[in-house]
C-alpha cells in the first residue's frame, strides 16, 4: 500500500481527484431474459387470442404476466452492476444502468472505510439493495471483495466492487486530508 504521508501527517502527494470503480454481475441477465419472456407471454396473450368470452381470467392474465415481467426486469437490471465514485465531497453508489438506486454519503459522515475480501449474496439475504438490523445497510451486485464504510452515527454500509482496496485507500486519503477522522477509540 503507497504511503501518501510524511511522519509530520503531511501528505506527500494529493490522491487522484476521483476514484471510480464498479462490479458487474452477469448472472442477473438470466433473470432479466426471464422477466422479458414474462411480458413476450402477457403481449402474446393480449394480441393472438379472442376477447369476446372469458375476458376477465384473459385480463388478469396478460396483466399479470406484463407487471411481472416488469417487476423482473427493473429488479435484476437495477442490479446488473453497481458503481462506486469517491470524490473530495462524498461517496457515491449507483447501481444498475439508470443509476437507482442511488446513495451518496457525504465524506463528512465518515469515520472510517474497511476492505472485506469475501462479500457473498447469502450474507445479506441475497442480491440487490439490502438491510440486516445487525449488519447495516448493503448494495451486493456480486460474490467478492468489497468495501465497508462506518459512519459517524455508527451506521455500516457495504458494496461489492472490484479493487475494494483502492477505494478505502482513497477514502482514508480524503478523511485524513480534511481532518474528518476521528483517532482510534474516539
Amino acid at each position: 500500500m503507497r504511503d501518501h504521508f510524511r511522519e509530520s501527517g503531511h501528505p506527500t502527494e494529493p490522491p487522484p481527484a476521483i476514484w471510480t470503480g464498479r462490479a458487474t454481475n452477469r448472472i442477473q441477465w438470466l433473470f432479466a431474459a426471464a422477466g422479458a419472456a414474462c411480458m413476450a407471454l402477457g403481449i402474446e396473450l393480449a394480441v393472438d387470442y379472442a376477447w369476446t368470452t372469458d375476458v376477465v381470467p384473459l385480463l388478469m392474465s396478460v396483466i399479470g404476466c406484463v407487471a411481472a415481467g416488469l417487476m423482473i426486469l427493473y429488479g435484476t437490471l437495477a442490479f446488473v452492476h453497481v458503481a462506486v465514485k469517491v470524490d473530495s465531497d462524498a461517496v457515491e453508489v449507483r447501481c444498475g444502468h439508470i443509476g437507482l438506486p442511488r446513495r451518496r454519503i457525504p465524506l463528512s459522515h465518515v469515520v472510517d472505510a474497511e476492505f472485506v475480501a469475501k462479500v457473498t449474496p447469502c450474507q445479506w439475504g441475497g442480491w440487490g439493495y439490502r438491510w440486516r438490523p445487525e449488519m447495516g445497510t448493503a448494495v451486493v451486485v456480486r460474490r467478492g471483495e468489497g468495501l465497508v464504510v462506518t459512519l459517524g452515527d455508527g451506521r455500516v454500509f457495504t458494496v461489492t466492487v472490484d479493487d475494494a482496496e483502492a477505494a478505502v485507500r482513497a477514502i482514508r486519503d480524503r478523511l485524513h486530508l480534511t481532518g474528518t477522522a476521528k483517532p482510534a477509540g474516539a
